[in-house]
């Protein structure tokens, strides 16, 4: 049947939701159901795509905890029931988890829909200056080897230079990369953008300091309109260990360098 003349997708606009959930940090039984919440809710505002946070499902803020093989086990066995939920919600779905491949541990974005994972960016650019350290626990994208990974049984496309091309939306060209990707000179999205994506989302957990929102915006909105493209962000926010930072779950979207929400 075709589209009612009424609905947005019929004059190929999508709507898009940017979802920051409460965590819990290495609890992801808790953060796996707090993240299908609101996919459901995305579901039901007829959302094309939910974006959530970087590492939303096992939360940013473990430090070494990522080193224990009962987080990163509880993680896949959440990641599982995220996928199997996900058969009837109409959104894609990305969402933020660690994932062991090669004897690395990668900071990843999880691509999902109707039950299936469609493909997992790893993070390209990891900070380690100031209050970030990341290369204490995780490995770049620019290290992986392979360009499939195993998952759940299935071998899924595994990659920084991914592309989901929707079927069932013309023009819906997604790419999806991690917090700091789009502070580096050079975003992963810039490239996807020159292939053909229409839409990037950023999954992030940058933590808040003085004056940051004004510049995620001004990095958002650069982004959107060098690369005429809608662009989704996600940072962490309640929930997250405060020993050493602070918190704001900052959600934007833009497209061409307006501020759409």
């Amino acid at each position: 049947m075709p589209q009612p003349f009424l609905s947005i997708y019929t004059h190929r606009f999508i709507r898009a939701a940017v979802c920051v959930p409460f965590v819990r940090v290495a609890d992801p039984v808790f953060n796996v159901e707090r993240t299908l919440s609101l996919a459901r809710r995305a579901a039901e505002l007829n959302a094309a795509v939910a974006l959530f946070p970087e590492l939303g499902i096992s939360a940013y803020s473990n430090e070494d905890l990522f080193q224990q093989d009962a987080l990163l086990d509880a993680v896949e066995d959440a990641l599982a029931h995220l996928v199997a939920e996900s058969r009837d919600l109409s959104p894609v779905l990305l969402v933020g988890a660690p994932l062991r491949s090669e004897g690395k541990l990668f900071n990843c974005a999880f691509v999902v829909y109707r039950g299936r994972l469609l493909g997992v960016a790893p993070k390209s650019y990891l900070p380690n200056y100031r209050e970030f350290y990341e290369k204490r626990q995780f490995t770049a994208a620019r290290d992986a080897v392979a360009t499939e990974v195993a998952f759940a049984g299935e071998c899924v496309p595994f990659g920084n230079d991914l592309i989901f091309n929707a079927s069932n939306v013309r023009d819906f060209l997604l790419h999806v990369e991690i917090c700091e990707d789009l502070y580096a000179p050079i975003p992963p999205s810039t490239y996807a953008a020159l292939a053909g994506a229409t839409v990037l989302a950023n999954l992030s957990a940058s933590n808040i300091t003085i004056g940051k929102a004004d510049y995620r915006r001004d990095l958002c909105a650069s982004q959107s309109g060098k690369c005429l493209a809608a662009y989704l962000y996600s940072a962490a926010g309640p929930g997250e260990s405060t020993t050493d930072l602070a918190w704001d779950g900052h959600a934007i979207i833009y497209e061409n360098n307006e501020l759409l929400a």
